[in-house]
């Protein structure tokens, strides 16, 4: 059983959903039992033009179930963002009373332009209203929203590409290999999701290395300047 204050997470490739019940009031939970209880699923009203099915599309999904939420005393929130990878719609249900919960949900949209966030932002808002308020809806829009592909990531600037091109001659890291492993054959092929990692080999390259070699190495000239001060 959750406690208040326990956060809830689920994540798949492309889709991360996150709840929070700190601020949970029992007149809260009573109030959205009470209001799921009274609310109706939502009519398929939308055609899918990828898939040539109907779904819920989000103002029938929010003519559903704003009335049902206001008159129970619930009201909600719904903020998106777009950090440049993923899209992501924090959805906060209000009490009356003062109690909330907010969930945010994120994904990768189809496009990384103003049309595809847009879409992207649409059905999470759908996808988590419908969520909190327990109605069920054709999920048939989710597809052309968001993308199955991992190498949705834009991939790294112009800018990271002249720094790992430097970093490669100064660490002197055979390119062939480095592209190899990154799986491209160009390092502007390369996506921005893998600069933390390339960007931590080459700091750990940089670091010195501790051997019994160098130690030897070291001691050796401690003691020939010990002798030499004598």
């Amino acid at each position: 059983m959750l406690e208040a204050g326990e956060n809830l997470a689920k994540t798949s490739a492309n889709q991360t959903n996150t709840m929070n019940l700190e601020h949970s009031t029992p007149e809260l939970f009573a109030a959205l039992s009470k209001m799921q209880g009274e609310v109706e699923n939502a009519t398929k009203g939308s055609l899918n033009p990828h898939f040539k099915s109907r779904y819920a599309d989000l103002a029938e999904v929010l003519n559903t179930v704003r009335p049902v939420m206001a008159a129970n005393g619930l009201s909600v929130i719904q903020s998106p963002s777009f950090d440049g990878v993923r899209v992501s719609v924090t959805t906060t249900i209000c009490h009356a009373g003062g109690g909330y919960v907010t969930g945010e949900c994120s994904c990768v949209p189809a496009k990384h332009d103003g049309q595809g966030v847009g879409a992207a932002t649409t059905y999470l808002r759908r996808y988590a209203l419908a969520a909190f308020a327990g109605v069920a809806q054709e999920d048939d829009d989710g597809q052309s929203a968001t993308t199955t592909q991992r190498a949705a990531y834009p991939k790294i600037t112009p800018q990271q590409v002249s720094t790992i091109k430097s970093d490669l001659e100064e660490l002197a890291v055979d390119e062939a290999a480095f592209l190899k492993h990154y799986g491209v054959t160009t390092i502007s092929d390369i996506t921005s999701d893998k600069m933390p990692s390339i960007q931590k080999a080459f700091a750990a390259k940089r670091k010195p290395q501790t051997t019994e070699e160098t130690l030897n190495a070291t001691f050796d000239a401690i003691a020939k300047n010990i002798q030499a001060s004598r």
